[in-house]
Formats: structure tokens, sequence, C-alpha cells
């Protein structure tokens, strides 16, 4: 297959179109056998669940060149059991562990010519999600069900790399509520954070830091990623039962605890952002992100020196991408060659 003339070191985070995507449907209590096509557009009805009544869940992996010129995944398996886990939230049916690797490994091979090369800062991106696609004006789960995964080469999510960004905290909106589907990847949570992280970009900032909707008191997340901060040797990472659970998160307290630091899982309070060493955001679409500072009723809060991250922070950001980049071993079998 011919290569690509895609300039990969200044690519932005946003879509390109590519050689094809796959397509799984659920009809009659079965899975179909997968479909791979060039068609960027959906044929949907007018009534179906995902466009009435939110039935849309969605995730996000990545797909790395290592030196050696292979390329692999990482985390697969994880990105499958936290869709499954989503489905079972909005009654939507669950896409089998061994489905969804069948449709990252077939789409990412199909398109291997757009998967950047080693070096480039880049990385394919792979968007897996299901909808609802029955017509039902009724409110009630659908009965048949898209499973779709196509990807994009991207560069870094914040154009600047790895390079402090500034947090302001929303003591206005609130992202999602104890109970609710704060926890599950649904693009409505997305859409209703969407007033706060623009207001917040206009204002200078990179995100917003959100509290909780109980007592406006403990930080949740940003708008886009998990949070997490460091005092003295101790990572520190927010727990509530409205945090989506961050893949990335996962993976850097097992890299945190391997490089002897205290792990603490456990309310934060707001107050709290005085203390701090370092702070971060995880996610996949940004890895690691070290927060410059954290502003809060006009006082800002700074946790870099001369503009940089933090040394814990750094260390952590360098061990995860030389994991996923294929650069040292995985101890952790988080990541796969797909030949």
């Amino acid at each position: 297959m011919a290569g690509t003339d895609i300039d990969f070191a200044t690519l932005p985070f946003g879509y390109m179109r590519t050689d094809a995507n796959i397509r799984y449907y659920f009809r009659s209590g079965a899975w179909s056998a997968g479909e791979l096509t060039g068609e960027e557009t959906i044929p949907l009805h007018m009534a179906a669940t995902c466009l009435h009544y939110g039935q849309e869940i969605f995730e996000g992996l990545k797909i790395f060149g290592r030196p050696d010129g292979r390329i692999q995944a990482f985390r697969i398996d994880a990105n499958a059991n936290r869709i499954q886990r989503s489905a079972a939230k909005l009654l939507m049916e669950p896409v089998p562990t061994a489905v969804f690797r069948d449709a990252v490994q077939r789409v990412v091979k199909a398109n291997r010519r757009f998967v950047p090369p080693y070096g480039s800062g880049a990385s394919l991106y792979v968007r897996p999600f299901e909808i609802g696609i029955s017509a039902e004006v009724g409110v009630k789960p659908s009965p048949d069900y898209l499973f779709l995964v196509f990807v994009t080469p991207v560069g870094p999510y914040y154009k600047t790399g790895f390079t402090p960004v500034k947090l302001k905290v929303e003591e206005v909106i609130h992202r999602a509520a104890p109970g609710g589907v704060g926890d599950i990847k649904c693009g409505g949570n997305y859409a209703a954070g969407m007033r706060a992280t623009i207001g917040a970009k206009h204002e200078g900032y990179g995100e917003v830091l959100y509290l909780d909707s109980r007592e406006d008191r403990f930080i949740d997340e940003s708008g886009s990623s998990n949070f997490f901060a460091i005092a003295g040797n101790t990572f520190i990472t927010p727990k509530s039962d409205s945090i989506l659970e961050s893949i990335t998160r996962m993976s850097v307290i097992r890299i945190a605890e391997d490089l002897g630091m205290k792990i603490e899982h456990r309310p934060i309070d707001v107050a709290e952002i005085a203390a701090f060493d370092e702070a971060g955001c995880l996610g996949t679409a940004a890895a690691i992100t070290p927060v410059e500072s954290i502003t809060r009723a006009g006082k800002e809060h700074v946790y870099t020196r001369g503009g940089k991250a933090g040394p814990k922070v750094t260390a952590l950001y360098k061990r995860l991408l030389a994991i996923q980049l294929g650069e040292t071993d995985d101890p952790y079998g988080w990541t796969e060659i797909i030949e």
C-alpha cells in the first residue's frame, strides 16, 4: 500500500480521513462479523435512540510507532472493559472483548500507512463508539446497535505538547453528580461541560477543574481528563463516584508505585491546592499534562519553576511514554504488537 505525504510532526489533534473504518451491527440478538468501509457517514433513522435518548458511548486509545519500525497498541483490553461498563449503565448491548479487539486490530491494519513513525511526536488515535439505532419514540433501550471504530493520525492534544497548562477552579457549573453517569464515557458528559471549558479558554486557561456537585468542596476532575497532585513523595488522586475511571491514571499509579512513591486515592479538599508541590492531568488524548497553576477566586497557585514541569511529573511522563513507544520493556503487559 502506498504511503502518505503527511507531515506527522505538525499534526493537530483533529480528524483526518483515512482509508477505512469498521462497523458491527447488533441485530436479532447477535453481533455481525464486521465490515470495513471507506464511507464516512452513517445511515441513521431520525427516531434512533442515540439521537433522542442519549444511547451513545465511546472510547479512545492510541497506536504508536516503535523504534524498530513495528507498531503497538496500549491497553486494548482495558478500553474494552470500560466500554462494557458504560454500556451496562445506559442499558446498551455490551460489545464483547473479542469483538472489540477484532475491530481495533482490523481497522489499524487497514490504515497502517497512517500510523505516525517513531520520533514524529504523533500517534494513531483510535475512536470506538456504540450507538442505539432503533427507531423509538417512547423512552426505552434500543434493541439494535451499531459499533463503529475509526482512526485518525493526531498530534498532541495540547498544541504545546508536554508544556504546563493553567487550570481554573469551576465553582458554578458541575460536570456530573453522584449516582449519575459521570463515571462512564458517554457523549452527554462532554456536551454538558463545553460551556465551562470554552468559557475558561476564553479567559486564557487550558481547562477547568471541577468540584463535587454535593458540597462544592472536593476536586473531581478537569474538563477533559483526570487530575492528580504531588505533595512531597506522595501521588494524590481524587476519589469520587462521579469521575471517569481513566486508564492512563490506573497506569500511572502503577508506575508511581514502582518509582517508590506513596499513593493516596482519597477525597481532595480544594483548599489543599495551596499545599501541592506539583500537579497534572491524565487521559488518553494528552497522556500526562503538567499543570502550571490552579486559580481559584482570583488567586493563582503555581506548581512550576520557569514554566517547566516538576521532576516527579516529568519522571512519570517519561516512563509512561517510553512504555507506550516501545523504547523500554513493558513489565505490565499493557502493550501489544499489531502485525
